[in-house]
């Protein structure tokens, strides 16, 4: 399999986008598991530096290729043998050491003769234009400095280590400018250090990338592996996956449910690691769109303390949930401690005591009694009614941003604002409903995306679910400039409300905007009815600690004792949420800034814009010179 790492070409955004290099399976069909090469106007070098091939035979100047303005493309190679492959006539003609060839749109290149292939990709001229503009802004960004609020807030988003668990990052998206990566992760800063046992849960699992992507994973010595993937594919992960893999699809009582939560759990020697994110544990969902993550280090608890922490909200929302999981306990050797049993009741052995956020989960069944608001949207609904809020989110709007609709009706969506317009104010006045907008890409955000329409593929909406005329007024536009992510297409979900770019509240969460995810009501409101398994972080105002959040499972450091004797020492001060583009004193204490990648308030949609559905035919080319379907 092949790997790009862009980084190095990030500066190419700053100048006009006019070509690809698009990387080809040995039958000649595009290896969509490997992301493209831009080709910028001007000289691009292609080598061992970007492109990531275990082959000493490729040098790190391998080839260079000139674009023209005008669109014309010469390739000159150094002493290594290169093919090009005529789109033409197919005649295979080999370049001699020095020599210098034009090349055509469509045309294959070796990169070693038989080897190793990619097909140039002109742009269409008036195609151009999507990255021209991104370009501007990125030149603008960069001109401008700091000072610049909406073109480069995510620059200045460089939170304290001790902070860290009380936001959320972004995941890195290759080939935006550096600054547009700033604090975001990739999957290598997640799972790290001496893990002794990981449990990863999601949706999509593909075995080949992630061991590639995270070669670590083959000598933790236990990893459960919980997924929704469907017979076939779990018959391939079964035989392609380490022999230190266990695999569990966990149960769906109701049809049409699936297991689309997506959590890390790495237990390490000195506590465990909790990770929620949005991202499948594929190639293009790490590396092409815009994708959050939070985690949080949690130390064992103290088998010698005689006061022994309180099980506080987090540790039920987490036990509550991995108690649903069921999968088959395995036995994992902890350094200091033996032989230990995996399962949801060895979780209770840790301090959550510091947690920074609650876990929104939901799973699937009829829930009613004790159990009606413990999952989906009723939870959420229970939390935040025992929430005090500022006057200034009295009436607020709301935001809803995912990457899937269901199909909805007016009734449902009434009592999805319900709860999410829960909360009072300190003179227990209620915050009353406040007006919701949908962030949705448009046909034209996708034909622009880093990706073109591929990036449709994820954001997987039918015309029958789109089209419903009550939803027109809801429509608002994915604006992302200051995270430099207008053209990664969102797979991030986020709910929020807000008052200018302060926020009420914040859930990062894998749920998109459906029944199946959130559950509806039922049976005069006594039944919650959800299909999905769904995970969720909830950002709260909450009471400022003076210590922030010091524990680390992967740094040795003394700083726990220290932290837990100074936990009496808190500040009155409730913290408080804002956006990135937020300008007031970031460093005051309270201050928890959320590194939302889109704009607030958001932008209707005008008249001209049609939100995306993937089952549309869209003939005006992509910037790859496609149309949808292909």
């Amino acid at each position: 399999m092949i790997h790009f790492n862009l980084r190095h070409l990030s500066s190419s955004m700053a100048h006009s986008q006019v070509a690809y290099l698009i990387p080809l399976k040995a039958d000649l069909k595009e290896d969509d598991s490997s992301p493209r090469i831009t080709l910028s106007e001007g000289p691009n070098i292609i080598g061992r530096g970007n492109v990531s091939i275990a082959d000493k035979r490729l040098s790190r100047k391998h080839i260079s290729i000139i674009v023209s303005s005008s669109g014309s493309v010469s390739l000159s190679e150094g002493t290594n043998p290169v093919v090009i492959r005529s789109s033409g006539d197919g005649e295979r003609k080999k370049i001699k050491p020095r020599e210098e060839v034009l090349v055509s749109n469509d045309d294959l290149i070796e990169l070693i003769p038989g080897h190793h292939f990619f097909k140039l990709v002109l742009l269409p001229t008036e195609n151009r234009g999507c990255h021209e503009r991104a370009a501007k802004k990125a030149r603008k960004g960069e001109a401008q400095g700091d000072d610049d609020d909406d073109v480069e807030a995510i620059r200045r988003f460089v939170p304290p280590n001790e902070i860290l668990p009380s936001t959320f990052r972004l995941l890195s998206v290759n080939g935006l400018p550096d600054w547009a990566n700033t604090s975001c992760v990739s999957i290598n800063d997640v799972i790290e250090g001496d893990v002794v046992a990981a449990i990863l849960s999601n949706y999509m699992v593909d075995v080949d990338w992630l061991m590639s992507a995270c070669p670590k994973l083959a000598n933790i010595p236990q990893v459960m592996v919980i997924h929704g993937e469907g017979d076939g594919r779990q018959e391939y992960i079964q035989r392609k996956k380490p022999a230190n893999w266990s695999l569990h699809k966990p149960r769906l009582p109701i049809s049409f449910g699936t297991h689309h939560s997506k959590a890390i759990f790495l237990v390490y020697p000195r506590g465990v690691r909790v990770v929620v994110h949005t991202a499948n544990l594929i190639h293009v969902d790490w590396n092409n769109k815009s994708q959050g993550l939070w985690m949080q280090d949690f130390p064992w608890k103290d088998d010698d303390n005689k006061d022994p922490p309180k099980c506080c909200g987090f540790e039920g929302d987490l036990i509550d949930y991995l108690n649903v999981l069921k999968w088959p306990e395995f036995t994992a050797s902890l350094p200091g401690r033996g032989n230990v049993k995996i399962n949801a009741a060895f979780f209770k052995k840790f301090d959550y005591s510091n947690a920074t956020v609650r876990l929104i989960a939901s799973v699937p069944g009829y829930h009613t009694g004790l159990n009606l608001k413990k999952w989906g949207h009723m939870k959420l609904r229970s939390i935040l009614q025992e929430c005090i809020f500022d006057r200034e989110f009295r009436r607020s709007p709301l935001v809803y941003q995912f990457s899937s609709l269901g199909s909805l009706d007016e009734k449902w969506l009434a009592e999805f604002r319900d709860s999410l317009s829960s909360g009072i104010t300190e003179d227990k006045t209620p915050l009353g409903p406040g007006d919701p907008l949908i962030i949705w890409p448009t046909v034209e955000d996708v034909r622009c995306s880093l990706e073109g329409y591929a990036a449709g593929n994820a954001i997987p909406s039918p015309l029958k679910n789109v089209e419903k005329p009550f939803l027109k007024k809801y429509w608002a536009k994915w604006k992302a400039d200051h995270s430099a992510r207008s053209r990664a297409m969102p797979h991030i979900k986020t709910f929020t409300r807000y008052s200018d770019q302060k926020l009420a509240w914040f859930l990062l969460t894998s749920s998109n905007l459906s029944k199946a995810a959130w559950g509806a009501l039922q049976k005069n409101n006594s039944q919650l009815m959800i299909r999905s398994y769904e995970l969720g972080v909830l950002f709260l105002p909450s009471p400022v600690k003076t210590q922030g959040c010091k524990f680390s499972c992967t740094e040795d450091n003394t700083s726990t004792m220290k932290a837990k004797q100074e936990t009496k020492d808190e500040v009155e001060k409730r913290s408080k949420l804002v956006t990135m583009s937020w300008q007031g004193n970031r460093d005051s204490p309270e201050i928890i800034s959320l590194p939302i990648p889109y704009q607030l308030p958001p932008k209707p949609y005008s008249t001209e814009d049609v939100p995306w559905s993937w089952d549309r035919g869209y003939s005006k080319k992509d910037v790859y010179g496609q149309v949808w379907p292909r």
